[in-house]
């Protein structure tokens, strides 16, 4: 039986067809990765100190603890089907007075901390505080992911008071006291969110799900 080029292609001399035949099979293989990457999982890698020590970056960068920055695979399907959860670390874009405030913008890595229509405020150790919607009510936010010391560093942000309308959401990186955050320049829309991280993939000694 002919290969189906040569169904196609009946009058194609044979080293042509398997010729072809490479091209677009390589050709296949890369639209299926591109794909992959656009709609399903991504890969990034981690450039600031703001997740240590959840999410490692590389020496010599300022407050980096690695040889090697983590490199991560984003779920980029999961937020189709449900909301995104506090606690999650998601990729996101952010919103362009991140580059006012941060001297930079584009995507960052944080830890989500405040859903929609919450207030949050910081007390003057470093504990989240967070009253939900419709509540009088505050509850303190348990982080076990952050140390104590990085918590008590961040005195910038003690007192600090904040509100997250419909329909956005508020992100901090585990290192405080070196994460420019949505406490800096304010929440992100759900329309801005890339995806969820769910697993370090390099270097090999930090292999394994987040």
């Amino acid at each position: 039986m002919r290969d189906p080029l040569g169904r196609l292609l009946p009058g194609l001399p044979r080293g042509l067809r398997v010729a072809l035949d490479w091209v677009l099979t390589i050709a296949g293989a890369i639209l299926i990765v591109l794909a992959i990457k656009h709609w399903v999982v991504n890969p990034y890698r981690i450039p600031s100190s703001s997740m240590e020590p959840t999410l490692h970056c590389a020496h010599p960068a300022l407050g980096c603890e690695a040889n090697y920055s983590d490199r991560v695979l984003a779920n980029r399907f999961v937020y189709r089907f449900r909301d995104p959860k506090r606690g999650e670390i998601i990729v996101f874009k952010t919103p362009p007075e991140a580059a006012v405030k941060c001297g930079e913008g584009g995507t960052f890595v944080k830890r989500l901390i405040g859903l929609p229509g919450e207030n949050l405020k910081e007390d003057d150790q470093g504990n989240i505080w967070v009253q939900p919607p419709s509540s009088q009510d505050w509850y303190e936010l348990k982080e076990p992911y952050i140390q104590e010391s990085r918590r008590l560093a961040d005195s910038a942000h003690f007192g600090g008071r904040w509100s997250v309308p419909q329909g956005e959401y508020f992100f901090m990186g585990d290192n405080r006291d070196e994460s420019c955050d949505s406490r800096e320049w304010g929440p992100v829309p759900r329309s801005n969110l890339i995806g969820e991280v769910f697993f370090v993939y390099w270097p090999p000694n930090r292999i394994g799900f987040r």
